[in-house]
């Protein structure tokens, strides 16, 4: 979808403006130290349900106010450069971990878009803040930050734990994971802007108590029925069951869910 990354025209017809914008997901809860570490993004509900239907009551107030506006909303779901048109707008810059970065937020947040066939004022990109800090780089487990601003997606442990499809990990990643489960946040922890983080108040993205929770032994006795029932609504649900499973098979605690 090349083409449509960079023309959102073929997304939305006589489209004029991308409407960017950012909500919050900095938890004010967290794991216990003695667990499997779950990404901060996926404590509580899907995010794609949550904000799509927050773009969907945008775009009826934009209807509302102006009159007739066509437009379609994006969450991570379609072929749009949202951390680019993000930036274009100011509304960040990219950071050497590849993250949209805010000075007053640092980059606890979920990328939405609204694409409408409206023209706007238009904002402008800010500055970049990163100045001479290396803290993502150094801190990366997997060295997947392979010089400034490049991510290799393929070291991540994001893409390890959720979209590897296969049961076994490189040989050369044993034992680099550091507990991570499902996702990881590491180049975002060790961000200096991030001590800037307020907790969310979106109820939606409340944690789930079994992530604040599970200890090692819960997570290794999980039932595929329980883990559908606790995780019916989470970002887990939709994309982390299989991953989980070959998880734990790579550090020799494989349990037969299905």
């Amino acid at each position: 979808h090349f083409d449509k990354r960079l023309n959102p025209k073929l997304l939305v017809d006589d489209a004029k403006s991308v409407v960017s914008l950012l909500l919050n997901y900095y938890p004010s809860e967290f794991q216990n130290n003695e667990s499997y570490k779950i990404s901060k993004y996926a404590y509580g509900n899907d995010y794609h349900h949550v904000i799509k239907e927050k773009l969907k009551e945008l775009l009826f107030f934009i209807q509302n106010e102006i009159g007739e506006v066509s437009g379609r909303v994006f969450v991570d779901s379609a072929p749009v450069l949202d951390k680019a048109w993000a930036a274009k707008s100011g509304l960040g810059w990219i950071g050497k971990n590849a993250n949209l970065i805010t000075q007053k937020t640092g980059s606890f947040y979920f990328v939405a878009e609204l694409i409408i066939d409206l023209e706007l004022e238009y904002d402008y990109p800010t500055t970049d803040h990163c100045g001479t800090c290396t803290a993502c780089i150094d801190a990366c487990p997997t060295e997947a930050i392979v010089a400034p601003y490049v991510v290799d997606g393929s070291k991540c442990i994001s893409y390890f734990t959720i979209e590897l499809k296969d049961a076994l990990l490189p040989a050369s990643m044993k034992d680099r994971f550091d507990n991570w489960m499902f996702g990881c946040d590491v180049c975002q922890d060790v961000c200096p802007w991030n001590r800037f983080s307020k907790p969310n108040n979106e109820i939606n993205f409340s944690p789930l108590p079994e992530i604040l929770n599970f200890t090692l032994n819960d997570w290794q006795d999980l039932t595929e029925e329980s883990f559908k029932l606790i995780f019916k609504d989470s970002p887990l649900q939709t994309l982390a069951f299989y991953c989980i499973n070959a998880f734990l098979y790579n550090h020799h605690k494989y349990h037969d869910f299905y």
